[in-house]
């Protein structure tokens, strides 16, 4: 690990017991105690829980265990098997590490974790399909695809993430009191993008808002519907977002078939990436 870091071993485990809070081999030790404890908990007998571990001889290892633990290998069963840590790196069974938050960190918000994906995402896509032909951006792929009845059809990827945008317009619209906007023909990749920009700034200041009021229970009483119909604000981003994300792998699916691969579209990838 030093040398793949282009530092010397000494210089190396300071840094890692600086940043860590435990040096290298401490972090290592420390995390094979808590496999081995996890594997004599279920039943592994201590001999070979010792050698596979790495220990010199069962006991040594019972010696590192009882220190760690306060009882012995035989009593495993009787402990948690994850120690005290002072970065929160864990082992994490079958053969993984856990990595527990600080206990001061703001908790995380799935939802608007969702909304920010589903922006950078859609910008994402509309910033690929921009490399189409202007034919290519109108051309129908796929004839007679409808996603939902009242947006009409979405043949080509211009339509499919022209309506994306489009969904936010109006339920913003509603949201904030304004006019319903007029549908505009279908728009530029150019002028999407810029209009994507405009509306998921509001859209996202939006949910954000609302969230930290603790106002997403309110709802919208649509009056022009007939009979009228009552839409809750957090139904509504719901309602957004999953038909946000079908459009987006209906489009990625679209370029696909235009030659350019747009990605999985995975909030993972995504998280790693930002």
């Amino acid at each position: 690990m030093a040398r793949r870091s282009h530092s010397s071993e000494f210089h190396f485990s300071r840094q890692v017991s600086r940043l860590a809070g435990e040096p290298p081999a401490a972090i290592r030790r420390r995390v094979m105690l808590e496999r081995a404890a996890w594997r004599l908990q279920r039943g592994e007998g201590v001999a070979a829980v010792a050698a596979e571990e790495g220990w010199s001889s069962p006991e040594v290892f019972s010696r590192a265990f009882r220190r760690s633990f306060g009882v012995p290998p035989s009593r495993a069963a009787e402990v948690e098997f994850r120690l005290a840590a002072p970065n929160g790196l864990h082992f994490h069974p079958p053969e993984s590490l856990w990595l527990t938050s600080a206990d001061d960190a703001a908790t995380p918000e799935v939802s608007q974790l969702m909304v920010a994906h589903d922006v950078a995402d859609t910008a994402y896509l509309i910033e690929t399909a921009a490399e189409l032909t202007e034919d290519q951006w109108r051309e129908h792929v796929s004839p007679g695809q409808m996603v939902l009845d009242w947006d009409g059809p979405e043949p080509s990827v211009g339509s499919v993430l022209d309506a994306a945008v489009w969904t936010k317009e109006v339920w913003l619209a509603s949201i904030e009191g304004l006019d319903q906007p007029r549908r505009p023909e279908l728009r530029s990749a150019a002028t999407l993008a810029a209009d994507h920009a405009a509306v998921a700034t509001r859209w996202t200041a939006m949910v954000a808002d609302h969230a930290e009021r603790g106002r997403l229970g309110d709802t919208v009483i649509d009056a022009l519907c007939d009979p009228p119909e009552s839409f809750q604000l957090y139904g509504i981003v719901a309602h957004v977002l999953i038909y946000s994300a079908h459009r987006r792998e209906l489009a990625r699916s679209m370029l696909n078939r235009h030659g350019l691969f747009a990605g999985t579209g995975d909030p993972l990838d995504w998280m790693r990436r930002s």
